[in-house]
């Protein structure tokens, strides 16, 4: 009996949302909503659309004609896991409004130029490791400054790709 009565409790406890376990439902809907807005400004100051972990994962088993970007550095995280057809284009986290090669692993702009090909229209994602991570919004950014109109940012990157149980890839 005591058991039943201390699993409703804590049923009870954890549906109202209360503090059981240190944590403030309040404060985590501030967290989130800044991590809400900081994302939308990004969005609307760099011009590129944004992509679900679900809407990129039904572009890839569609078979649509897409460029998929990692922009996480190529040995701590690309070689360790990343969504299928990647490519790999390291972009930093801070702001990068001039191309700085020391930024990206030593690429330059024609570098990137190369990897997102001649056609202007193909639909390019470009994510990184999760919503916070800005990485991807620097490499989104680029493309729409070199003349892409269909590009978008998967805000969730690789830690909600992984969340929700779709195929990752290692190595090369």
């Amino acid at each position: 009996m005591k058991k039943i009565v201390l699993a409703i409790i804590l049923t009870v406890l954890t549906a109202s949302g209360a503090c059981a376990f240190g944590t403030d439902k309040f404060k985590e809907e501030v967290e989130k909503e800044a991590a809400a807005v900081k994302l939308a400004r990004e969005v609307v100051k760099g011009g590129y659309g944004v992509i679900t972990t679900e809407e990129l994962q039904g572009v890839l088993t569609g078979g649509e004609n897409v460029l998929v970007i990692d922009t996480m550095p190529y040995e701590d995280s690309y070689k360790k896991g990343h969504i299928p057809t990647a490519r790999q284009f390291l972009f930093p986290i801070p702001d990068m409004n001039e191309w700085d090669a020391k930024e990206t692993g030593g690429k330059t702009q024609e570098d990137y130029l190369k990897l997102l090909g001649p056609d202007k229209d193909k639909k390019i994602i470009v994510y990184c490791g999760f919503v916070k991570c800005t990485r991807s919004h620097n490499g989104a950014v680029w493309a729409k400054k070199l003349g892409y109109k269909n590009v978008f940012r998967h805000p969730g990157g690789i830690f909600a790709w992984r969340g929700a149980e779709y195929q990752v890839v290692t190595g090369e």
